[in-house]
């Protein structure tokens, strides 16, 4: 019996990436085509991927431009095996065209460059900043000639490209590039109303928490708007991890339908060497449901005609006496699914934490316990990603430095749960080498000034690199977020590290994380823990660089000083993620704990910290500017490298009202 079935099949396929490294990302690519050649229509890889999308101003380095031209020709003469029988592969590259970079997808078939899309739009916020090395793509196809070493490719250069694909049955594919899709009216969508019936989207879509749920939750409404297929495959977690982490998530859509996902972190390990989904699209669906959606031809028929006018509406707008949204006091606190949410975050940290230990070959890992909320939360993360990699949980070395504050409380914790973790357990006091420090630098020992704390905290962050020397290892982190954007840190001390796991998890989140990923993991592997984990998140916030009371507590209270984290985390997420300003701020704070039934501040507490918090988060920009890598988990970052860039030398008068 005939096969009557309309199907099109596409893979995509997440190849293991060697950043800058194209002859090894042609070999990763060519062994994912291969397995596929002769069973797919369209292959289709992540954005860039002959380079890796995090090269950075590397794509400003010509051996890297001539070496990603010559390796789209060795993948093109490699098709050419398969015959016309063979599957369409898209890959990603930059491409140099007329003194300008695009960043570009190209599309390779029997031996022929098809075609090269250009990317539309360009991100420039937050993370991302392409145009500091991609031009925007050219809309009107035109005929291009490549230079590739000795050869030359012969194609058509343009983003209003639509593929035929077949031969008596023809598909029509549409091509955009990660951030295109974001566009209020994306490059697919006016794709799709001329005729294409299948968008491919070529990305690298970093992951912060809930940014795979919302990806998901857009390309599914693109897909059912455009009654199209949409494939989606995105940059793996083998990119560089100095400020993000990617996750290779690929997504299959039909006319809205879910058909496929390959999860975030799904594939992992040191023995990855790719991922892929493979599904077929119901062609008849997608042309049937085209047909009967009389909205769909409309919009089809109308849209280029169409006209915009702006007419005015004079109706005033009413006064809001109260706010409908809702609003927590803790908003990087998850409000639902918190242990899920927690777990996410948590696998994030983990592997940015593993790529970077495999990427530096490294023999251990090295860090400082105190006992607190961050070095629980960096141990944890240190465990999970030796156990992850294969490793001995012994990698980790914990090192407790017991100094003028530590109590027994703290130090006696901090033991116990790396005893629990399997860690190789240190301890080495710090006393008597602060000493030896204040009589070289004249400093009284019975002086509690900021000289007094700040040679501690420099000491212990000297002792933690030169092991980390000595061993092989390098040195995890445990300052956090509103640490960062408070200035809560001692420069060259605490603030400094090889990789720092908690950069972007603000202190609120931290004891979250620390109470539902101690507990999973007490359930999971590492049993025992439950009662130590309880014990720190109820231990006071201290940098413990104080003698501690008569009665052997903590004496030095960070609260105490700069004032409340549920405040000062409020403050850094309104002031980062919405821009607003400190009279919105502070509007929305007052109402926020009012529906708090858990805090109570007053107008005035509000107030009071919400200067300080401006004065301090600008005056101490400079710490930032030099701030170590750290991976990405959410939408507020401090990083200078992508989300932050302030000049040290910020007036604050306007924001503290002083």
């Amino acid at each position: 019996m005939e096969n009557t079935l309309n199907l099109f099949r596409a893979a995509a396929i997440v190849p293991r990436v060697h950043i800058g490294n194209v002859a090894k990302n042609c070999q990763e690519i060519q062994k994912g085509y291969d397995s596929l050649a002769m069973q797919a229509d369209l292959i289709v890889t992540p954005e860039l991927s002959l380079t890796g999308y995090t090269c950075a101003d590397l794509f400003n380095n010509r051996n890297l431009l001539d070496m990603a031209r010559k390796g789209l020709y060795s993948l093109v003469r490699h098709t050419k095996q398969y015959g016309e029988g063979g599957a369409a592969l898209v890959v990603g590259l930059p491409l140099e065209k007329e003194g300008e970079l695009f960043n570009c997808a190209a599309v390779l078939h029997n031996g022929s460059l098809v075609a090269v899309v250009p990317k539309t739009y360009l991100p420039n916020y937050g993370e991302f900043y392409e145009k500091r090395w991609f031009s925007a793509g050219e809309q009107d196809a035109q005929e291009m000639e490549i230079a590739c070493g000795m050869e030359t490719l012969q194609t058509v250069f343009g983003n209003n490209v639509i593929l035929e694909l077949g031969t008596d049955k023809k598909v029509c594919v549409g091509i955009e590039i990660c951030e295109d899709a974001w566009a209020p009216v994306s490059p697919g969508r006016l794709l799709a109303l001329n005729g294409a019936e299948i968008i491919v989207n070529l990305s690298a879509s970093n992951e912060v928490i809930g940014k795979a749920q919302y990806r998901k939750n857009m390309l599914g409404a693109a897909s059912a708007g455009c009654i199209c297929g949409y494939v989606y495959v995105s940059a793996g977690q083998y990119e560089s991890t100095s400020d993000l982490v990617f996750s290779g998530h690929t997504l299959m859509y039909e006319n809205g339908k879910l058909l496929g996902e390959g999860s975030p972190f799904s594939s992992k390990g040191p023995s990855f060497s790719g991922a892929e989904l493979i599904r077929d699209f119901n062609l008849t669906k997608i042309r049937h449901d085209r047909i009967a959606n009389k909205t769909y031809s409309e919009c089809k028929n109308t849209f280029q005609a169409r006209r915009y006018e702006r007419i005015s509406c004079k109706k005033p707008l009413m006064e809001k006496k109260e706010l409908l949204a809702k609003l927590s006091i803790t908003p990087f606190v998850p409000s639902s699914s918190r242990r899920e949410r927690s777990l996410d975050i948590f696998q994030m940290q983990v592997t940015a934490l593993a790529r970077r230990i495999e990427a530096t070959k490294s023999r251990c890992v090295v860090v400082g316990v105190s006992g607190g909320l961050d070095s629980t939360l960096a141990l944890l993360v240190c465990a999970q990603a030796v156990k992850d990699l294969g490793l001995c949980p012994d990698t980790v070395m914990g090192i407790t430095m017991p100094g003028f504050g530590t109590t027994d409380r703290t130090k006696n914790n901090s033991m116990t749960l790396m005893q629990h973790l399997g860690c190789t357990v240190r301890e080495i006091g710090i006393a008597d080498s602060v000493r030896q420090h204040f009589r070289d630098i004249g400093q009284d020992e019975s002086v509690h000034d900021v000289t007094y704390e700040n040679c501690q905290a420099r000491e212990r962050t000297q002792i933690l690199m030169d092991v980390a020397n000595k061993e092989g290892g390098f040195v995890v982190g445990t300052g956090d977020l509103s640490e960062l954007a408070l200035g809560w840190c001692t420069y060259n001390g605490d603030h400094m590290s090889m990789y720092a796991v908690n950069t972007s998890i603000p202190k609120t989140l931290v004891r979250t994380l620390v109470d539902e990923v101690g507990h999973h993991m007490d359930e999971n592997g590492f049993a025992g823990m439950r009662t130590v984990i309880e014990d720190i998140i109820d231990t006071p916030v201290s940098p413990e660089l104080l003698p501690p009371n008569a009665d052997g507590t903590i004496a030095q209270k960070t609260e105490e000083t700069v004032g409340s984290y549920i405040l000062h985390d409020f403050f850094l997420y309104y002031t980062l993620r919405y821009g607003m300003s400190p009279d919105e701020i502070s509007c929305l704070c007052r109402e926020a704990v009012r529906r708090s039934s858990e805090y109570r501040f007053s107008d005035e507490e509000i107030a009071k910290w919400q200067k300080v918090f401006y004065r301090r988060f600008f005056q101490q920009q400079f710490k930032r500017n030099c701030m170590p890598d750290g991976v990405k988990v959410g939408s507020v970052s401090v990083s200078p490298r992508g989300d932050l860039r302030l000049p040290a030398e910020v007036e604050p008068e306007e924001f503290t009202g002083c």
